[in-house]
Order: structure tokens, then sequence, then C-alpha cells
């Protein structure tokens, strides 16, 4: 396939729905329900848990660092001690059912048996065969794993794959910005696209003392307004830090080619929109409050 007319933003684009189904299983009633049968029953527990597993027992420290913006006491109340409960191999096992009964009641069988499923899952696939391993730990780490022989699982592990790279990459250019974990997720918020702040105070750690405390540096350095809005500074690093996530991350999409991207893009559009209009996510989670 040809990448000549490979856009700027198709990477981009791509990775977001692929992410949007992805990141289903964080919100399943199902990923509850398979930890808490190997005895991991906090919420947070239950969220470190799934996304470090493939690090191996790895300590506080290696899982605030990969995850960027989890306060770190929050993550040393859970970590290293849910791999006291269940393995690192046993909490994979379990993810593993938990999306697997995630994407049949979100999707049902007869998407996930579709030609169009085992389209997306070689499209994906392919593209991550061009992902790199150096000061990716989150993406290296999955990379190791094997790759699941039943496509809407195979998808499923690719979309993860091409997640966890551009994420790893992501917070390679945060840190190059200058933006703390929290400061990252106070901008993102603030430009109406991200994570509202109820939930990252519920799922984080944070606390709005902290929240205020982090706007606060942002507005010293003329990132941020009196009214919790970006300035014009404030726009263009964000808008910065995304070209540049781009860069990064634009080895995958380029080796896939324009049709492939343009196609994956398309398939994994569908899948989102119906896991979306299926009651994926909560109403309230994104926005500015």
């Amino acid at each position: 396939m040809t990448t000549a007319a490979l856009s700027p933003l198709a990477g981009r684009r791509c990775q977001n729905v692929l992410n949007s189904l992805h990141a289903t299983h964080y919100f399943s009633p199902d990923l509850g329900r398979e930890l808490g049968a190997a005895g991991i029953t906090h919420p947070h527990a239950v969220n470190f848990a799934v996304r470090a597993a493939a690090l191996g027992p790895v300590g506080a420290g290696t899982v605030a660092a990969a995850f960027y913006n989890y306060k770190y006491e929050l993550v040393a109340r859970h970590v290293p001690a849910v791999w006291e409960t269940a393995t690192p191999a046993q909490v994979l096992a379990a993810r593993a059912r938990a999306v697997d009964a995630t994407l049949r009641r979100l999707l049902g069988d007869e998407a996930l048996a579709s030609a169009e499923m085992a389209e997306a899952a070689r499209l994906a696939l392919r593209a991550a065969e061009a992902c790199s391993r150096g000061a990716r730990p989150l993406y290296a780490a999955h990379a190791d794993l094997p790759v699941p022989e039943e496509p809407h699982l195979a998808y499923w592990h690719a979309a993860t794959l091409l997640r966890e790279h551009r994420g790893d990459g992501h917070l390679a250019v945060l840190v190059s910005a200058g933006l703390e974990g929290l400061e990252a997720m106070v901008t993102h918020t603030a430009t109406g696209k991200g994570t509202a702040p109820k939930w990252i105070f519920s799922s984080r750690g944070w606390t709005q003392e902290d929240w205020d405390a982090a706007a606060g540096r942002l507005r010293e350095r003329g990132l941020l307004d009196a009214a919790g809005e970006l300035t014009e500074r404030g726009v263009a690093l964000r808008e910065e830090i995304e070209r540049e996530t781009d860069r990064l991350d634009r080895a995958p999409y380029e080796h896939l080619g324009a049709e492939g991207v343009a196609r994956l893009t398309e398939l994994g559009a569908a899948f989102a929109q119906a896991a979306l209009t299926a009651g994926a996510y909560p109403a309230d989670l994104l926005g500015k409050r």
C-alpha cells in the first residue's frame, strides 16, 4: 500500500476510534465480576491490576510512572499488594474473559463473527507491526503477550498495542512540555475533550485542592486564565502536544498505508459507535464539570 496520501491527522483519528472500543472494558461490569472472582474487588485495585499486569508483579513506583496521571499515594495503597491476591497471569486471563463478555454484550455475537471484524483485526495487527518498543514500557509489555486467536479478541489486542504505543509517546511529549500528570489532565479537560473533574477525583486519587493547585501553576505559566479556560498560549501548547504525539506515533499508520488506515478507521468507527449506543460509557464522563 502507498503512504503518499496519508494525511497528518489520519493516524490520530484511527487510534481514537480503536481506543474507544478498547476502553469500554474499564467501565464494564464484566471486568469487576471477573477480577472479583480472582479476589480483587476494589475498583482502584482492579484498574491498576488489569493495565499493569503485562508488566509483571511491579511496584507502585513503576505503575505511577507508566500511568503518569494517577496520584502516587493512591497507587501505593493497592500496588504491589494486589499481586498477593492474584498473579499477573491470573489477572490477564480474567481481563481476557471480561473483554470477551463485554464485546459480546455491546456488539453482539453476529458482529464478532463478521467478516468486518476479521478484516479489522488483520488491519490493526498489521499497523501494530511497525510499533517500536524503545522507551515505551506499556506498549512493550503488551507486545510480548500472545495474539488471541478469535478475531474480536485479536482486534482488541491490536487496539491495545496501538493505544499504549501512542500513550507512551504522549507521556514523553508531556514531560518535554513541562506538564506533570495532573497539570496535563487540567489542560486536557479545559479543551472540553478530557475527563470531567469528578471522574478524575474518583479514579485518579486527586482532590479539589490538588486540582486548584495545579490550575494555579498553569495560570502562573500563562496557560490557563482566571476562569479555568485555556489561554491562547495554552491552546497552542495543547495543539503542539498533539502534533508531536502524532509525529512519534506515525510509523504504524505509514506502515499500514492510507487506504488501510481509512478502512480501519471506517470499521473501527462503526464498532465504536455500536458500543457507545449500547451504553458503554457513563454519560457524564467527558466535559469540564
